[in-house]
C-alpha cells in the first residue's frame, strides 16, 4: 500500500480529490505540482506541507516562493521541476493528474525511478503507449489506472490468468451532454452547453472531450496499450447512468462489471491501496435507488471524434500522437471561443491528413508529431 505520494497536477479536479483521499488514508504528501495556480498551491502547501512545490510557469513559481517563504517547502519550476517531483526518493507513488502531453516526460521519469504510477494522464499512453509500457516492464514500475473506466477493467481482471482468457473489454461512456443529437444539431452548441456533463465534475478540457466523445476514443487507445490488446478486442458502449464503469467479457461468455457511484475518489483510493481496499467514508452505491441501467451503441456519424480515434488506433505509430496533439489544440481554441464545436473534429481530421505517420517511433518522433499536429490545427482554423 502507498505511504507517500507526489501529485503532478494537484490543483486540478483529480489532484484535489487525490489529496482528499490521501488525507482520509493518512498518507504523506512529498510533492505537489501545477501549472500556474499560485493561490490554490499556497493553500495546499500550507495544509499538506510537502517538501517540494512546483509551478510550471516560472513567474508563478517566483510568486509562490515569496508567499511561502515562512514554510519549509522548496519551490521549483518548468519541466525540470515536474521531473524532480516525479522522482523524489521519499515518494513511493506518483499521481499523474496533469492534463495533456506535458505529462509524458515526467511520467517516464517516475517509471524509470521505479515508482507506482497512479495514472490519470491518459495522453501518456495514447501518444507513447508502447514506449511507456516497455519502460515500466524494464524498470519494474507498477501502473495502476485512475480513470474510472480503466480502474474498472483493472479490477475486473484481478484473477484473470492471461490475455487468452479475454474476449473483449467493454469501455462504458455516458454519451456526454449531447447524447441523442444528430450531427447537424451539434453545429450551434455553445461552450457553456459542452461544459455541462450530466454525471461527472471534471476540468474543462476533459469535459469537452466527453462532449465530442474524443475522451472515449482516447480511452479505447489507452486500454489497448495498458492491456496489450488490439482494437478489435476493445469496444465503447453508451451507458448514460455512469454506474457500470466498464466490463470485461471472457472467452467462456462470462461478463464481469465493476459498478459504483460516479465518484473519482473510488478509483483513486484503489490506486493508493491496491492490492488491498481502504475504507470509504462515503455512501456506497444503493442498487434499490439507482435508475434503470441502459446500454447503446455510440453514434459515429454525430460524433466523428470517436471514429477518428479508432482510425488512429488502427494505424498505430505516431498517428495517436497526431490525433491527441490536434485535439488538444482544437479544444483550446473552442474553449477560448475561436472555433465552433464541430470545428474540433474537422481540425483533427485536417491534422491527421497533414502530418505523416512514423511507425516504431522514438520519443523524439512522438514529440515532433505532437508539435506538427498542433501547428496544422492553427494553420487550418
Amino acid at each position: 500500500m502507498t505511504k507517500t505520494i507526489s501529485i503532478l497536477g494537484s490543483t486540478g479536479s483529480i489532484g484535489r480529490q487525490s489529496l482528499d483521499v490521501a488525507q482520509q488514508l493518512g498518507l504523506r504528501v512529498a510533492a505537489l505540482t501545477a501549472n500556474s495556480s499560485v493561490e490554490r498551491m499556497e493553500q495546499q502547501v500550507r495544509q499538506f506541507q510537502p517538501s517540494l512545490a512546483v509551478l510550471y510557469d516560472e513567474k508563478a513559481a517566483d510568486d509562490l516562493r515569496v508567499r511561502i517563504a515562512d514554510t519549509k517547502t522548496r519551490v521549483a519550476s518548468g519541466l525540470d521541476g515536474l521531473q524532480e517531483a516525479a522522482t523524489l526518493p521519499e515518494a513511493d507513488t506518483v499521481v499523474t493528474a496533469v492534463v495533456g502531453m506535458i505529462g509524458l516526460q515526467p511520467t517516464l521519469a517516475a517509471i524509470r525511478a521505479g515508482k507506482r504510477i497512479a495514472l490519470a494522464n491518459k495522453e501518456t499512453l495514447v501518444c507513447a503507449g508502447e514506449l511507456v509500457m516497455a519502460e515500466a516492464k524494464r524498470y519494474g514500475a507498477e501502473i495502476v489506472p485512475v480513470d474510472s473506466e480503466h480502474s474498472a477493467v483493472f479490477q475486473c481482471l484481478q484473477g484473470c490468468r492471461g490475455q487468452k482468457e479475454i474476449r473483449r473489454l467493454l469501455i462504458t461512456c455516458s454519451g456526454g451532454p449531447f447524447y441523442g443529437r444528430n450531427y447537424e444539431e451539434l453545429a450551434s452548441v455553445t461552450k457553456a452547453e459542452a461544459l455541462r456533463h450530466p454525471n461527472w465534475k471534471m476540468g474543462p478540457k476533459i469535459t469537452v472531450d466527453c462532449a465530442t466523445l474524443m475522451n472515449k476514443g482516447l480511452e479505447l487507445i489507452e486500454a489497448m496499450r495498458l492491456y496489450g490488446l488490439p482494437l478489435s478486442k476493445v469496444s465503447a458502449v453508451i451507458h448514460r447512468q455512469s454506474i457500470v464503469h466498464s466490463m470485461v467479457e471472457f472467452q467462456d461468455g462470462a461478463v464481469l462489471a465493476q459498478m459504483g457511484t460516479p465518484d473519482m475518489r473510488l478509483p483513486i483510493r484503489y490506486a493508493f491501496t491496491y492490492p488491498n481496499r481502504g475504507v470509504n467514508p462515503e455512501e456506497p452505491l444503493d442498487l434499490l435507488s439507482c435508475p434503470p441501467l441502459t446500454f447503446a451503441q455510440p453514434d459515429l456519424q454525430a460524433f466523428p471524434c470517436l471514429r477518428l480515434a479508432m482510425e488512429a488506433a488502427q494505424e498505430g505509430g505516431t498517428a495517436c500522437a497526431v490525433l491527441n496533439g490536434a485535439n488538444e489544440a482544437a479544444v483550446r481554441l473552442f474553449l477560448t471561443e475561436k472555433i465552433g464545436f464541430l470545428d474540433i473534429p474537422r481540425l483533427v481530421a485536417v491534422a491527421r491528413e497533414a502530418v505523416a505517420v512514423q511507425q516504431n517511433p522514438t520519443l523524439a518522433d512522438i514529440l515532433e508529431a505532437d508539435a506538427s499536429a498542433r501547428k496544422a490545427v492553427l494553420e487550418g482554423k
